[in-house]
């Protein structure tokens, strides 16, 4: 769907298309193939993907002056109504859609035996040889990570000599760290789509028949080859007839539904077989293909495809670094799918990028604060992010790229992934393991008191450093070996997520080795649990900002920090909804935490106001204050004056941060205050003064009778 930037110049292949003749459609749809055939061997494929192409003709007309070519106004330029008319003609168009179906697929080729004999031999004697390997490393006790590794690379080139449905399956199973070991992850993430091309006429008879047009009514120009092929199709690159739009065409690989139906018949018969002979694969496999497969199924529905471009777009374009391309509906069929145009670099061409004066690191930066949106604000995410799907525009936008493969997270599971992270950075791992049923990956009979001691022996090696240092990747890999050795059922969502992330980084790697990507997800890890009322997340913030009855107000500090480098973060939005839970019925174990703080910060202002007084006081003045003792006015240890001295200065770091966040002004308190004014809230105000009274008073009383400060007290 775009352009990379060429390694080298090359000649551009010059293609044009002359307008249709008067009077007979259907002679017409006939002759442009052959067209087609000759443009091609006139010049053999560039490798610059631009094409020249033809001044824009003249709209078509039938003897009696009725166009016969689609509707020629421009897709960007409709009215909504408009827009969803050519929808609805598209779906039209899609009516005959194949959808995946176990029934369908049995009484098609159930009747078939001998084709599905010969494609089950080929299947099982490639895939069984690699079996009996596998079973002669576990006999030998050769179960070495090279050995993995060799064995995962004999896997990978099986599966992409097997066709498209065993490279989307690789590419699944490379998601799967309760399925595969860390070395099969890594060698099957390498599979890619690319295959040999199928014919230019063929690709061509079929936007002819979907659309219900000749080419040379709907393009000005199109490339005589493909620019980019993949398991399940292939895109050209034209140029509309009527609006001069460049768009990039894909069209399905003719006859791909049978062949991919037939693999998923066969698959899902050994899945039942897996299912009860094979005890160490824990997951249900039937249930894991049929997911599978339909997801497959849903990527051969490009108007599916469409609307799924359309939705992306409408969630996540509205930030002005993230570019989703147009859709055409008029051009758009079951198996054909026209797009924007777009010119870009893949996001793994790192000098390619930097040559348009771009950084890596701040496209991929764009991309995890869109993904972690995409995966835990709305929920509703791309699933194959693969270099290929992911352009930089010379603009310095990320655009992102075919959509056949989408995902969703439940809502409740969204906010547990945060809610983990927290636990995470509090190595709190009993509640880690307690979410893995918040987030489906075990059954509410499942103990998960033997988990504990594998999570912790991970990470307490692994935490050395700050979370925020820790590379993604060795998350994956340890949290693999832990699903692997329990009974988890890794639901898709999270499989995809783990991939996303990783790939991320990956590609971040090639330009800063150093780089991590938790560190660059604080900020919106950040504004999620200062701004979300979810209850859930306001507990987790409780958590992350408490630890034994005391306020970390340097882990506040920190939030906020990394919370300011997200634009629309403003910390003005989450005061409220921490008020309405401090003062909501739920709240009296917040209200007696706060009412301890607020009585430390109270006592901290006071009395470093007065140290700080004194400081500055003229030296003549300073022994009439203290009345002559060295020490100063005031009895308190070294240690416990630095440290009321630094909490005053967190708090008055916090509140500057407060005050300088995005759209800051006094009159925002206003609801606040209103809040403060309910009945609850006057309690809880009494409750502070009376505390810092009885503390002022304890230590004025102290002060006067010279009491040593008690032994760690503060």
């Amino acid at each position: 769907m775009a352009a990379t930037a060429p390694a080298t110049a090359a000649t551009a292949v010059s293609f044009s298309l002359p307008s249709a003749p008067r009077g007979r459609g259907p002679r017409s749809r006939r002759r442009a193939p052959s067209l087609l055939r000759a443009a091609s061997t006139a010049a053999p494929p560039s490798s610059d993907l631009s094409i020249q192409l033809s001044p824009r003709a003249s709209p078509p007309a039938s003897a009696n002056g009725a166009a016969t070519g689609p509707p020629v106004v421009a897709s960007f330029a409709r009215d909504r109504a408009e827009d969803l008319q050519a929808e609805a003609r598209a779906m039209a168009r899609a009516v005959g859609a194949t959808v995946y179906s176990p029934e369908l697929l049995a009484a098609r080729y159930g009747s078939r035996p001998f084709k599905v004999a010969l494609r089950a031999a080929e299947v099982l004697s490639k895939l069984g040889a690699f079996g009996v390997k596998l079973l002669l490393d576990e006999r030998r006790g050769d179960s070495s990570s090279a050995k993995r590794r060799e064995r995962a690379v004999e896997l990978r080139t099986i599966l992409t000599r097997l066709g498209p449905t065993f490279v989307k399956i690789g590419q699944g199973l490379s998601t799967r760290p309760d399925l595969c070991k860390v070395e099969y992850l890594e060698e099957l993430s390498e599979l890619q789509d690319s295959l040999p091309t199928f014919p230019d006429e063929e690709a061509f008879a079929c936007i002819e028949r979907e659309l219900g047009f000749p080419l040379d009514s709907m393009y000005s120009a199109i490339s005589p080859s493909p620019i980019a092929a993949a398991s399940l199709g292939q895109v050209y690159k034209a140029r509309l007839k009527y609006s001069g739009k460049l768009v990039a065409v894909k069209v399905q690989r003719p006859g791909i539904e049978d062949a991919i139906g037939l693999d998923f018949y066969l698959l899902r018969g050994l899945g039942f077989l897996i299912n009860k002979y094979v005890d160490i694969v824990t997951s249900d496999v039937v249930a894991l293909m049929d997911e599978f497969a339909r997801r497959v199924f849903q990527e051969l529905n490009y108007v599916q495809e469409g609307q799924n471009a359309r939705r992306f777009k409408k969630l996540y374009a509205d930030k002005q670094d993230v570019l989703v391309p147009d859709i055409f509906w008029d051009y758009t069929s079951g198996k054909v799918l026209t797009m924007e145009w777009i010119e870009g670099v893949k996001l793994n061409q790192q000098a390619a990028i930097e040559s348009q004066g771009l950084k890596v690191l701040d496209l991929v930066n764009i991309g995890i604060q869109c993904s972690l949106r995409q995966l835990l604000e709305y929920g509703y995410f791309h699933a194959d992010p693969h270099p290929g799907n992911i352009l930089a525009t010379p603009e310095g936008k990320l655009a992102f790229l075919d959509f056949g493969m989408m995902s969703e997270t439940p809502e409740d599971a969204r906010v547990a992934i945060i809610g983990h992270v927290v636990h995470l950075v509090n190595r709190d791992y009993e509640a880690m393991a307690r979410d893995y049923y918040a987030l489906d990956f075990l059954e509410p009979d499942v103990d998960v008191s033997p988990i504990v001691p594998a999570l912790k022996n991970f990470f307490d090696d692994a935490l050395n450093a700050t979370v925020s240092e820790l590379n993604f990747k060795t998350i994956v890999d340890g949290l693999g070996a832990v699903l692997y050795q329990y009974p988890f059922n890794v639901p898709a969502y999270y499989a995809l997520i783990l991939r996303s992330l990783t790939v991320l980084e990956g590609l971040a790697l090639y330009a800063d080795p150093d780089f991590k990507v938790l560190a660059a997800s604080y900020p919106y890890f950040a504004k999620r649990l200062l701004t979300d009322p979810n209850p859930y997340l306001r507990d987790a913030l409780i958590e992350l900002l408490f630890k034994d009855g005391r306020f970390r107000w340097n882990r506040l500090e920190n939030l906020l920090v990394q919370g300011r480098q997200d634009r629309e973060f403003a910390a003005k939005d989450a005061l409220q909804p921490v008020l309405k839970l401090l003062l909501g019925p739920d709240g009296e174990e917040l209200r007696v935490l706060v009412v301890k703080e607020a009585v430390r910060v109270t006592e901290a202002i006071t009395i470093g106001t007065l140290i700080g007084s004194y400081n500055s006081a003229p030296e003549f003045l300073k022994p009439l204050i203290s009345s002559g003792n060295p020490a100063g006015p005031f009895k308190f240890s070294e240690a416990e004056r630095e440290q009321m001295m630094e909490l005053r200065d967190q708090v008055f770091r916090v509140w500057g941060l407060l005050r300088s966040s995005n759209n800051f002004y006094p009159s925002l308190l206003q609801p606040i205050v209103q809040v403060l004014q309910d009945p609850e809230a006057r309690v809880l105000g009494s409750r502070v003064a009376g505390g810092v009274t009885q503390r002022l008073a304890a230590r004025l009383l102290q002060q006067l009778l010279r009491i040593p400060p008690a032994s760690g007290s503060q």
